[in-house]
């Protein structure tokens, strides 16, 4: 966590936005249609609002901040979001635990106070019926206005999904001031991305980084190296399957996975 934990002296506020957005996916093998619908309803169970909600507030807990107001709501046929409005600072009486507990704080403890850090996640499970691969996509932004960071967050992000293929994005606008009224664009050390991901982590992943140094954007793509078959496979044994089919089963999932992560067809 290289340039967390130095602490700039600031004139007034921490005008920065730092905002991180994640795309992670997960990709399963389902045989038959029914399957994949099995598979879709699996999947929606496992990742409801109320799962969301509770990893947002893990993240709102994580980098320092506040719950202000929580909106969840699950979807027909499939799918879910979670919408978290936080504050940088502790301004209210609740804690993190209360707040993710009742939905809302009471918005009579907020007094005249408007803020634009937030957390949002959506889901979009998806098959097709020529296709025994299903993916399950996930969209995390986590936005922050002061001198917390959403970098914290980026190990349990990816820890809290089935994370194949993720594309990682960062980045930081506006300005604040020093002291002598220097404008500084930017109040920690960054090169990349990968420089917040565990160790362990990274070792799991082919990494990839597309950064503009001078706009302070940085882009990860991170793509699992190895493919444990049954891990993959819904409702089905490793066992059960020929070996031939298994190097097809193999073979399409890492042709789904190269898709993915470089945004194009393979025929």
């Amino acid at each position: 966590m290289i340039g967390l934990n130095e602490k700039l002296k600031l004139y007034g506020f921490n005008n920065l936005t730092k905002t991180l957005s994640f795309n992670i996916y997960d990709i399963c093998y389902a045989k038959s249609q029914r399957e994949q619908q099995d598979y879709i309803k699996y999947i929606d169970e496992q990742y409801n609002s109320e799962r969301l909600t509770k990893i947002l507030c893990d993240v709102t807990e994580m980098i320092g901040a506040t719950v202000l107001n929580i909106s969840k709501q699950d979807y027909e046929p499939q799918g879910a979001s979670a919408t978290l409005l936080i504050s940088d600072e502790h301004r209210v009486s609740a804690s993190i635990d209360e707040s993710c507990n009742m939905g809302a704080i009471d918005k009579e403890s907020i007094a005249g106070h408007l803020d634009k850090s937030h957390l949002t996640v959506h889901t979009y499970p998806e098959f097709h019926p020529d296709n025994a691969i299903t993916t399950f996509r996930v969209d995390i932004d986590v936005s922050t206005c002061g001198k917390i960071t959403p970098l914290k967050s980026l190990n349990y992000l990816i820890g809290s999904f089935d994370s194949d293929i993720i594309t990682i994005d960062y980045k930081v606008r506006g300005f604040t001031r020093d002291e002598q009224g220097k404008k500084l664009f930017i109040d920690h050390n960054i090169t990349s991305i990968q420089d917040y991901i565990a160790t362990e982590t990274l070792e799991r992943y082919d990494a990839v980084d597309v950064n503009v140094y001078q706009s302070n954007i940085f882009h990860t793509k991170m793509m699992i190296k190895e493919i444990f078959l049954q891990n993959y496979l819904f409702n089905t044994d490793t066992y059960e399957l020929a070996p031939k089919r298994r190097l097809e089963i193999n073979d399409a999932l890492r042709r789904e996975m190269i898709e993915i992560f470089s945004g194009m067809n393979i025929y």
